[in-house]
């Protein structure tokens, strides 16, 4: 696992949170999602604050990723969907890009900053998403689907966040 860390601020106090952490507070179920999480935030904390550690209840996030990994990374650092302040909006997905990377967006807000962030080609697969999206699906197909995702987050967590994700900062 990596030993890189996000970190945020709660009332002045430093808190600092490891993929094991996201990981253990996720569980097993998605972890290519809880390394999109681990890895858009570390993209984007140094766009948002740029002096340190951002305030973790001032950050938001509108997306349309609609995964429960990512979403549970987000909430363990920033406590956002339980404050209202993570939303899932159909009119961010960019079906210009292809449908394989179309939900991929996440706009996190921050004091007057704000970010969006879109996944590169190359990251998430083709086979992924049709086998993710279809229903009914045989044990085989289970187990080669959780694979799929074991095999994502390995690649998401083996490259620097800045090749993962491009940046338009607003």
């Amino acid at each position: 696992m990596s030993a890189a860390t996000l970190e945020v601020l709660d009332g002045g106090t430093l808190l600092r949170f490891g993929l094991d952490d996201l990981m253990r507070y996720h569980g097993p179920g998605f972890p290519g999602g809880v390394a999109h999480g681990f890895t858009v935030m570390r993209r984007a904390w140094p766009l948002l604050e740029p002096a340190g550690p951002p305030a973790r209840r001032e950050i938001r996030l509108d997306t349309a990723f609609r995964g429960p990994g990512a979403r549970d990374a987000v909430e363990l650092v920033t406590r956002a969907a339980t404050e209202d302040r993570y939303v899932v909006r159909a009119d961010l997905e960019r079906p210009a890009i292809g449908n394989t990377r179309a939900r991929y967006v996440f706009r996190f807000g921050y004091r007057d900053r704000a970010v969006t962030l879109q996944i590169r080609e190359g990251f998430v697969t083709d086979e992924f998403i049709a086998l993710s999206r279809a229903s009914g699906r045989s044990e085989a197909q289970e187990a080669h689907l959780a694979a799929l995702k074991q095999e994502m987050a390995e690649r998401l967590l083996a490259a620097a966040p800045e090749e993962v994700y491009d940046a338009e900062v607003a």
